[in-house]
C-alpha cells in the first residue's frame, strides 16, 4: 500500500492530499529514509513524522485497505510522541 494511503486509511493525517504534501515537503521518513507519497509500506516498517510542532515515530502492524474508524489506530504502534516547544 501507498504511503499516503496507509496515512489516511489509519487515520494518521486525515486526507490524503494533506499525507502527500507532507510526504513531498520530506517531513516523512520510513526506515530512516526521506519516503516519498507513493513508497509501499509493510508490516514492520518504521515510520516517523515531523509536524513542526510535534514529531512522531511509529510502527506499521497492519497494513488494510479499509478499516472503521474505531479500529484504525489498531493499524500501528506508537513508539514516540515528542512535542517540540519553541
Amino acid at each position: 500500500m501507498r504511503l499516503d494511503k496507509f496515512l489516511k486509511v489509519s487515520r494518521v493525517i486525515k486526507r490524503r492530499t494533506l499525507a502527500k504534501e507532507v510526504c513531498d515537503r520530506g517531513q516523512a521518513t520510513l526506515n530512516s529514509r526521506v519516503a516519498k507519497a507513493g513508497s509501499e509500506v509493510k508490516a514492520g516498517d518504521i515510520l516517523e513524522i515531523n509536524f513542526g510542532t510535534r514529531k512522531i515515530k511509529l510502527e506499521i502492524l497492519l497494513v488494510l485497505s479499509n478499516v472503521p474508524a474505531k479500529e484504525a489506530s489498531t493499524m500501528y504502534s506508537i513508539l514516540e510522541d515528542i512535542r517540540l516547544d519553541f
